[in-house]
């Protein structure tokens, strides 16, 4: 089918050139303009999309990757959607190992999308068996006619984003651009963007925000990975227990870390104030700026760019229910959750 305008041949053609849009009522009282990045504006409502679309076409063109083969990653989520829909759409099996951390939306969405899903203790080592990590190793080595994906030790995941999101954020300011905010996972969003936008202008800051429980940080400031700076915690997609070979530590100015409580009730914050739908890890992202600004990090002439990863409808189950925000603590004198928005009309 010949494309047109607004007409495309299948969804795969809508990842990337993701709109932005200005943060104006919660940053009335900060220094600087500030822009989101609405990467749920890809098909598959997360930056994954990006990532999931250039490995899988990378390996078609080098003959790695045949009809009737089987990809496999590991995922907390949205990689592991992204993969699925483009499995679906090019006519491959996809199967998935998933953390337990991982909300029951995701998963459900993971199987609805027609993947196999194994979920896998999220508080083990790395190197369990039980693993995540390696439950998809050994399903790789089993399944005949199989690629690993391996998102954080494939370098094409952060080759992703510097030839999308970050041509995409210098074009959308023009050039403007002094800050960026990225939530770091597997690291390749914020190396990838951050290559592209350093090569243009050296001078852009580069904030990585990292979780309580993760080892980034210190890995960042000290080059040591500490065992005892592991613990569990609630954020998906967000720190790591182990160091991926995909970020550049080199090019990220700072890590800033961030609490799973503060992080939910910023996303919540930010669908009641902005009207965007974002999920837990984009409120992981805007924490980060509220606390940055805090450290007077950021003056009138900035431009901060910070990219909001995924969809709201990803935790449904977690952060927008307030049983789920009761159970954890989450509700308290600052942050009161309100059970009387809903009103029910009984007979």
């Amino acid at each position: 089918m010949k494309k047109s305008k607004n007409v495309f041949n299948n969804l795969l053609e809508l990842v990337g050139n993701t709109p932005m849009v200005k943060i104006d009522k919660l940053t009335n009282s900060f220094l600087g303009t500030y822009l989101a990045k609405l990467e749920a504006s890809n098909p598959g409502h997360s930056s994954k999309d990006r990532i999931a679309l250039h490995i899988v076409e990378t390996a078609e063109k080098k003959g790695i990757l045949k009809p009737g083969d089987t990809i496999i990653e590991t995922t907390s989520g949205n990689t592991g959607f992204s993969l699925a829909m483009v499995s679906l759409t090019k006519g491959y099996d996809c199967i998935l190992a998933v953390s337990s951390k991982s909300s029951n939306d995701k998963i459900d969405m993971l199987k609805a999308m027609g993947a196999k899903v194994y979920v896998c203790p999220a508080n083990v080592a790395a190197d369990d068996p039980r693993s995540y990590y390696q439950v998809a190793k050994r399903l790789h080595n089993e399944i005949k006619g199989s690629i690993y994906i391996n998102q954080y030790f494939n370098d094409l995941n952060a080759e992703a984003h510097y030839l999308t999101t970050g041509p995409e954020i210098w074009n959308q300011t023009d050039g403007k651009i002094t800050h960026l905010i990225v939530c770091s996972g597997t690291g390749g969003t914020i190396s990838g963007t951050a290559k592209f936008l350093k090569e243009k202008n050296s001078n852009i800051k580069i904030i990585g925000v990292d979780a309580y429980g993760s080892v980034l940080k210190k890995y960042h400031e000290t080059g040591e990975f500490d065992e005892k700076e592991i613990y569990p915690y609630r954020i998906e997609g967000l720190g790591k227990n182990l160091i991926p070979t995909v970020t550049n530590f080199d090019i990220i100015d700072k890590f800033i870390k961030v609490s799973d409580e503060d992080s939910a009730h910023t996303a919540r914050e930010i669908v009641k104030t902005e009207g965007i739908f974002v999920g837990y890890t984009s409120g992981a992202a805007f924490q980060a700026v509220k606390q940055l600004n805090m450290l007077n990090e950021f003056k009138k002439s900035d431009y901060i760019v910070v990219i909001f990863p995924d969809h709201g409808s990803r935790y449904l189950s977690k952060i927008y229910s307030d049983k789920w925000m009761e159970n954890q603590g989450f509700s308290d004198s600052v942050h009161e959750i309100n059970n009387n928005d809903i009103q029910y009309i009984r007979k």
